[in-house]
């Protein structure tokens, strides 16, 4: 799995367990709607450390929360 897809993957986890939408990310954390479809969709092959510390802080996660799964073991870029 790419980098990329790992971050995909723990927002999609992330939100799925919170009961929120991809939506909420831009309504409440302002981040643009078409950078949040990248990003969870994998269309974005690299991901600002700045988006994911946004989305992080959208969703009341430290960074080391964010990147703190397994999601991330099966990383090779």
């Amino acid at each position: 799995m790419k980098l990329n897809e790992a971050i995909a993957e723990r927002i999609k986890e992330l939100l799925k367990e919170r009961g929120l939408s991809n939506y909420y990310l831009f309504k409440k954390g302002g981040i643009p709607r078409s950078t949040i479809s990248a990003v969870i969709n994998a269309k974005k092959k690299n991901v600002s450390t700045n988006t994911v510390y946004q989305i992080s802080a959208t969703l009341e996660l430290s960074l080391k929360d964010f990147y703190d799964s397994p999601i991330f073991d099966a990383v090779d870029d």
